[in-house]
């Protein structure tokens, strides 16, 4: 009897977080499953008619969507083995016993803590041709003139500069709390047993952070697929001539600049799909979750 009653008090305690989460996802998003099979726009906004599949059949036939699913794989690519590689370095750095650490982890830690859409903007104005600080220091110490924000690659290439900045102390964090969580045993043995430091981070640093990292990586792969903030604002909206979008921002200009609303949720829903097939098999085929001690 006690037990039941605790039971309905744990309901009752959660239902207040439940019905808030309803309301903030669970109604949006199967009000946007809806809006994908209809035909709403500017002209059919009040009384969007049921279209089944077509909006979903006009996205993958459209090859602008296989031209920034390709750009969007490689952003996420790139940005995601300079995030991890960045940030598993420097955490590695940070767990011996340097001076001024804690000084250290507080400043790199600096770009993650400032809001994406200040850092953003900082980054458009050091990259501007005319005045900003990049373009002029290439130029004056090397020679340069790096065309940045009105080329398609060079656009790319500076929304890649910035998220990296943006993206490193995550995994930096992250793995750092990961390496403080190894007991200092494992090391003491393997040196006892005249093992080096390549085969002690193979063999435990790297299978240790292992359960930590794939979720921090599947998290990441999400963020950045998904990160409308920096190609937004850095390339001024997929500046030149909309060749730097990546699918969320492309989705977006589609949505609430040309207002195919019902093809713009449909494009969404694609994603959403890509990303929730990659999470289930890389977390699953990583064995992530499983048990290492």
């Amino acid at each position: 009897m006690a037990t039941a009653r605790i039971n309905r008090l744990a309901y009752l305690y959660t239902m207040p977080a439940v019905l808030v989460m309803m309301a903030v996802v669970l109604w949006p998003f199967l009000y946007n499953v809806w809006i994908s099979f209809s035909n709403m726009n500017l002209t059919h906004f009040r009384d969007p008619g049921f279209v089944g599949f077509r909006n979903y059949a006009a996205v993958l036939g459209d090859k602008s969507f296989w031209y920034f699913f390709y750009k969007t794989i490689l952003w996420t690519g790139l940005n995601l083995i300079f995030h991890v590689s960045i940030g598993v370095s420097l955490a590695l750095i940070l767990n011996k016993n340097i001076k001024g650490k804690s000084i250290f982890r507080t400043v790199l830690i600096l770009p993650w803590a400032v809001p994406q859409y200040i850092t953003a903007l900082t980054w458009r104005g050091m990259f501007n041709s005319e005045y900003g600080a990049i373009p002029l220091l290439l130029e004056r110490a090397f020679g340069l003139s790096i065309p940045w924000l009105t080329t398609e690659w060079g656009a790319f290439a500076a929304c890649l500069i910035t998220n990296i900045w943006l993206g490193f102390p995550f995994m930096m964090i992250v793995a750092l709390g990961a390496l403080q969580s190894i007991p200092d045993e494992l090391y003491e043995a393997a040196d006892i047993d005249g093992a080096s430091w390549f085969h002690k981070l193979k063999n435990i640093t790297i299978p240790l952070l292992k359960p930590v990292m794939v979720p921090a990586i599947t998290l990441g792969v999400i963020w950045t697929f998904n990160n409308f903030n920096v190609v937004w604002l850095v390339s001024n909206g997929g500046e030149p001539s909309d060749k730097t979008h990546i699918l969320v921002s492309w989705v977006y200009k589609t949505g609430f600049t040309y207002f195919r609303l019902g093809y713009a949720a449909a494009f969404s829903m694609i994603i959403f799909s890509i990303l929730l097939v990659f999470s289930w098999n890389f977390i699953k085929k990583t064995r992530a979750t499983e048990a290492v001690y």
